[in-house]
């Protein structure tokens, strides 16, 4: 099983800004620990990120006819936007689950893609994506 893990805007600054919220972590140390969640779980994962929505939203419909089984996105800057990244979030035929590693609604914040994805995660830190491929494993393997 395949899943594509995508960090949407901003996350490559993690470690870097924003330390007293989303802790001291580099999107690097990110995709080492998500490797790892997903050797446990016999998951391969390809990761991919981008600052630019275009960019994400064209990733999003290669994997739509591809040999992709489940997406974990974690939006960051583009949590509360609503435009062609969301609607390409709805349209996947796979499931998506949205992560993030804080609770964005401690802050004021609502995302808008917990209508369109199957799941949403948040809070749990670095391990969010470990529940979030654990979750992807369960809902694949039902099918």
């Amino acid at each position: 099983m395949k899943v594509l893990v995508i960090h949407g805007a901003g996350l490559n600054m993690r470690g870097r800004v924003q330390v007293e919220v989303f802790g001291p972590m580099t999107l690097p140390q990110y995709e080492e620990h998500i490797r790892g969640y997903a050797k446990g779980l016999g998951i391969e994962v390809e990761f991919f990120h981008s600052n630019i929505e275009g960019e994400v939203v064209n990733r999003l419909y290669q994997a739509f006819d591809s040999d992709i089984a489940g997406v974990v996105i974690n939006p960051g800057g583009y949590t509360t936007v609503n435009g062609p990244l969301r609607a390409a979030v709805a349209q996947m035929k796979c499931p998506v689950i949205e992560v993030h590693l804080s609770n964005p609604a401690a802050r004021g914040t609502v995302s808008v893609f917990q209508a369109v994805c199957k799941a949403s995660l948040c809070g749990f830190g670095i391990e969010t994506y470990r529940y979030a491929l654990t979750a992807l494993q369960g809902l694949v393997g039902r099918k």
